[in-house]
């Protein structure tokens, strides 16, 4: 798309008489075409801004965001990492940022300034290249089969025009302060900022996640070209299909050894009492070593109804400090968490870096429950294993160990425990209908489980399969799995020999 490039710098214009002619209309439906999909909340779109600095990106936003109704456009900026996204994994502030469906969102400061960073470098690095790459197609495929519409703006002009443009702004003191020392310094390294651009967009321009480049040296055609483009954004919306595009990390799956069909024996427990204070006082101090503080952890407990989880997840928070440590029961969805792509509610909870959050039921719902009550597509959750495996990924590069407990009891255990509950008082409210109702689905469950240990299995994230008819042996064998984890840290996390790689997602485009 360089030629498109070229044609920005010839620094077209658009009359005053004409543009007026343009605007009026193109306003009207803008704003209408705003309001129709408010009303079918079916898609988010998300603008991001790019362009060399001091080329008017800032105030062409800004006469967009007056056309439109501003109460459902929402400005996202992203500048240097603040210490919360600095604990988290590269691409956690922009998940968490997102707005939801039938509203519109503007990116300043994106996901693209670590790859237009290395690319405007005297001698870029390809692997860098290559992986800041991978992450961006990679997020961005995901938003969009997710309903996320994505449109990627590139406001560009001439060297001159620019320099021009900046000399304009510094002669009147009522603008003076629009002119930054970056964009002083473009005049000089246009050629290389230029090429980095070329590059960027060549490397990332897909039809469902378009680069549209913008004249920008005159401000009549700069605004009816922004106006056009975004009116036809939100007048032919994308529509979701799976994408392929290759893994930002690495991942394999297992060779299966263990299954729901054939899980390990258990092995019963001598001393509970003693067994278990072993292992929580070494899970307190692998949680408070120095070695942690560098990493964060995440648990999963998956499994069948009855199967133990709380009482499991008890026996492990009794051995850490409140402050450090977040349980999650995961439900379905809320309306909130509905308009939004469905890793999206996982992605906010995740944990800073010495603490730990743990999931009493996951993203792996996804894979079980929404796909045996026919709740989503089957294409929907087929896609969604390698989802879960990138998701995975990225926690695992960012120092986040993932652990993955199946918690696994036979049918005849399970209604034993069912009457159990019924029959006392104080355990009565765990059962419910829904419960019932799912024993009824029980091969089909299992079978979507077997699957779902099929597909997700890593090397980076296994699957620990714990049988739990002994709920006492399966305490003890998920500490000793977490503990033993935890005092080996750095042996269960992705290697991608870039030091401080997070660092390199804090400057804007």
């Amino acid at each position: 798309m360089g030629h498109v490039l070229q044609f920005a710098e010839r620094d077209p214009s658009l009359s005053d008489d004409l543009a007026k002619q343009q605007i009026d209309t193109l306003r009207e439906a803008l704003l209408s075409k705003q309001y129709e999909r408010l009303q079918k909340a079916d898609q988010t779109l998300l603008i991001v801004v790019a362009g060399m600095d001091g080329v008017g990106k800032g105030t062409a936003i800004n006469t967009l965001n007056s056309w439109l109704d501003p109460r459902h456009v929402h400005t996202l900026a992203f500048g240097k990492l603040s210490e919360e996204e600095a604990m988290r994994p590269l691409m956690w502030r922009y998940w968490n940022s997102l707005p939801a469906r039938g509203q519109t969102g503007l990116v300043f400061g994106s996901w693209y300034a670590p790859l237009m960073k290395e690319l405007g470098r005297k001698e870029p690095d390809p692997a860098k290249i290559a992986l800041y790459t991978h992450l961006i197609n990679r997020f961005e495929a995901q938003l969009a089969y997710q309903g996320v519409q994505v449109l990627k703006l590139w406001f560009h002009l001439s060297a001159q025009a620019q320099l021009d443009r900046c000399a304009t702004l510094m002669s009147d003191p009522n603008t003076a302060w629009r002119v930054s020392k970056a964009d002083l310094k473009v005049h000089k390294q246009f050629n290389r900022l230029r090429n980095a651009a070329t590059q960027t967009i060549n490397l990332t321009h897909r039809n469902y996640a378009p680069w549209v480049v913008i004249p920008s040296a005159d401000q009549n055609l700069r605004d009816v070209s922004l106006a056009k483009v975004v009116l036809q954004a939100m007048d032919k919306p994308i529509v979701p299909r799976q994408v392929k595009e290759l893994h930002a990390f690495p991942f394999r799956l297992n060779v299966p050894t263990a299954s729901l069909l054939s899980p390990p024996p258990e092995e019963p427990v001598q001393d509970y009492d003693a067994e278990l204070l072993h292992w929580q006082g070494r899970l307190s101090c692998a949680v408070r070593s120095k070695a942690f503080r560098k990493h964060s952890l995440v648990l999963v407990f998956e499994g069948r109804d009855a199967a133990g989880k709380g009482g499991t997840i008890r026996r492990l928070t009794e051995a850490l400090d409140v402050r450090t440590y977040d349980i999650h029961p995961i439900s379905a969805p809320n309306a909130v968490e509905l308009a939004r792509p469905y890793l999206w509610r996982f992605w906010r909870k995740l944990p800073r870096l010495g603490e730990i959050s743990i999931f009493d039921r996951s993203w792996y719902g996804r894979v079980l429950v929404e796909r045996v009550e026919k709740l989503i597509s089957r294409a929907a959750w087929q896609r969604s294993y390698e989802e879960i495996n990138e998701f995975e990924a990225q926690l695992l590069a960012n120092g986040t160990a993932v652990i993955k407990f199946w918690l696994d009891i036979d049918k005849d255990e399970q209604l034993k425990r069912f009457k159990a509950r019924e029959e006392t008082p104080f355990k009565a409210y765990k059962i419910t209908e829904d419960d019932w109702r799912n024993r009824d689905k029980w091969t089909a469950y299992q079978r979507a489980a077997e699957e779902m240990f099929a597909q997700t299995d890593t090397h980076m994230a296994p699957w620990h399969i714990v049988p739990s008819k002994d709920k006492k042996a399966a305490r003890i064998q998920v500490l000793r799995i977490v503990v033993e984890t935890l005092e080996s840290l750095d042996e269960h996390m992705i290697s991608l020999n870039e030091p401080a790689l997070s660092d390199q997602f804090s400057e804007q485009v």
